[in-house]
């Protein structure tokens, strides 16, 4: 099995930043990708962006384009959400997905984020 925890939510002025991580553990090997996805109260879940393993190729959501930025570190298995210029609408639960060869999918448990003044 895969474990992930994510890390780096909390509460945020609009404008601010915030880094989000997650870190797998188990049976992490051959990790094909991983990505962020998120929640807002009311609202189905969502995808935020995903980062390929290997390559490192990126991919996001027309809503964070040129205001997140996903990255890995392959040797801490762990991968993360760089978040700048927040917006209120950014408030969500953020949750985090890997996809192995082994395990296939699997998801965190979520790290709230709140965008308000």
């Amino acid at each position: 099995q895969v474990q992930l925890v994510e890390s780096g939510g909390g509460l945020v002025q609009p404008g601010g930043s915030l880094r989000l991580s997650c870190a797998a553990s188990g049976s992490i090997s051959s990790i094909y990708a991983m990505a962020w996805y998120r929640q807002a109260p009311g609202k189905e879940r969502e995808f935020v962006a995903v980062i390929s393993w290997s390559g490192g190729s990126t991919l996001y959501a027309d809503s964070v384009k040129g205001r997140f930025t996903i990255s890995r570190d392959n040797a801490k298995h762990t991968a993360y959400l760089q978040m700048n210029s927040l917006k209120p609408e950014d408030t969500a639960v953020y949750y985090c997905k890997t996809t192995t060869a082994t395990t296939g999918i699997t998801w965190g448990w979520g790290t709230q984020v709140t965008v308000s003044s």
